[in-house]
Formats: C-alpha cells, structure tokens, sequence
C-alpha cells in the first residue's frame, strides 16, 4: 500500500509575515520570513510547513487543526493567553475562554486576524483510535 504525507498547505492571509510569525509563536516552531516561492513558511513539525501567502483580493476562511500531547497543549494555551487571545470551547460558540473536554481530551478554538479559524486539541475525535 502507497504511504501518502501531508507536505504543506497554503494560507491565504492580509500580511503574510505577520500572521505566520503570531502562529509560530504560539505553537512554539520554527517559521521564516521568506522561503520559496513568495511564502512566509511555519515549520509546524517534520513533515508539515504551513506556507502564508498574502492575498489582497477576498479569500476563504479556513479551520486547521492541530493535534499535541497534554502537555503541549497547555504549553501552548499559556502563549495564547499571554498574548491576549481569545478561546473558546465550542466550534461556533462566542467566547468563554474554556476548554472543551467532551471528547475524552482537551479542546480549544481561536481565530487569527484574518479570520481563519484553529483548533488545537489532545484527542482526535475524527479518527477514534
């Protein structure tokens, strides 16, 4: 059977640099200004750069979402907070600042300036393993 990876995926964004470096930080990777191609590049793991490229014209919102261990994920909850971001526990709830635990781990939800949407949780509930 073919083995197939994710290799990276490209994010539409107003200001390329900016976005990606906000992300990176708070997921604690690597990202660069530049890199191939007119892309702003987060090196979201070994297998997975996330290419922001900025757009002027309207473009679709998109929802990424990340799976890490617990511990990573209250590492990376404690960036968002120190960097005044909004969370919330439900997909398309407003605001609570809480984390969803509903689905046998932890979930949070929170949206960057151009309006895409992360999700970072513990648990995949799309693959039950």
């Amino acid at each position: 059977m073919m083995t197939v990876h994710l290799d990276h995926l490209m994010v539409p964004s107003r200001n390329k640099v900016a976005s990606a470096k906000l992300l990176a930080e708070v997921l604690g990777v690597p990202w660069s200004e530049t890199g191939i191609g007119p892309f702003s590049p987060v090196y979201v793991n070994d297998g997975l750069t996330l290419d922001f490229d900025e757009w002027s014209d309207p473009f679709p919102l998109m929802h990424y979402c990340f799976r890490v261990s617990q511990d990573d994920f209250n590492a990376i909850l404690e960036r968002i907070k120190d960097a005044g971001i909004a969370y919330r526990s439900k997909v398309h709830e407003p605001v609570d600042f809480r984390i969803d635990t509903q689905h046998g781990g932890s979930i949070v939800y929170w949206n960057e300036p151009d309006g895409h949407q992360w999700e970072m949780l513990t648990v995949s509930y799309a693959r039950q393993t």
